[in-house]
């Protein structure tokens, strides 16, 4: 039997949603307020919300008169999503290293650290074909991923946290390639450990995986769009047009 990716696992897991149930909402509405205001798409485009989750960016993008699709690799976030239906707003289960179903799409967001997931990073460059593959001509695809520099510098070792009676044991640790977190839990006298990996991919990285698809409009360095800055910027925020 093939073993699966650790995101396919972990992302699955019911766990996973009680380690990051008190993420900031009004964090990510202010965030995509201000991505719409920069990007001012006109109503009803097209968009796509890749590595949806359960749904909380694409519920923001569809409030504002947009049309959008939000897509998941998890089965288990995408039956919480749907809950979220209506008019203008679907989700449905898809690998983003796979192309893009018809029609094209006008914009397609990656947020919340979203990519570099893969242990090879050939994977990376799927996603950016299959991302521009999808794209109408001058499409924009833009992707909120963490300053690595800063994230390595910082990184805590070690954190313990109760959630829901579930005491989670954490370590954190840079391995040449990756930013590792192990999660440790016991839940009914069963022990569970799972994994993040995510490549320690850096604006230069980025340049070079995105150079044959799309230019670099733009660079933000936190969800207030501020400049980005190597040193200093909790994220990395890039927004991408399509070439011809």
């Amino acid at each position: 039997m093939e073993e699966k990716d650790w995101f396919e696992s972990w992302f699955d897991s019911p766990y996973y949603h009680v380690l990051y149930q008190n993420r900031d909402h009004s964090e990510a509405e202010e965030f995509i307020e201000k991505l719409l205001a920069y990007l001012d798409p006109p109503g009803l485009s097209r968009v796509l919300d890749l590595a949806c989750g359960k749904g909380r960016h694409s519920q923001v993008l569809a409030r504002s008169g947009l049309d959008v699709l939000g897509a998941d690799l998890s089965p288990a976030s995408i039956e919480a999503a749907k809950e979220l239906e209506m008019g203008n707003l679907h989700f449905f289960v898809h690998d983003m290293r796979k192309p893009l179903k018809a029609p094209l799409y006008n914009y397609v967001f990656n947020l919340f650290t979203s990519f570099g997931y893969f242990e090879d990073r050939i994977d990376n460059l799927r996603v950016v074909q299959a991302v521009a593959n999808g794209l109408s001509d001058n499409g924009f695809f833009v992707i909120d991923f963490l300053n690595a520099e800063k994230s390595i510098n910082q990184l805590i070792p070690e954190e313990a946290l109760i959630l829901d009676d579930v005491f989670f044991r954490i370590k954190r640790y840079f391995n040449g390639r990756q930013i590792v977190k192990e999660i440790s839990f016991t839940e009914q006298g069963k022990d569970y450990r799972f994994e993040e990996k995510v490549q320690a991919l850096t604006l230069e990285d980025f340049e070079t995986l995105l150079s044959d698809h799309f230019r670099i409009e733009a660079v933000f360095g936190d969800y207030e769009l501020s400049p980005f800055e190597k040193e200093s910027s909790d994220r990395l925020i890039l927004i991408l047009r399509k070439k011809r």
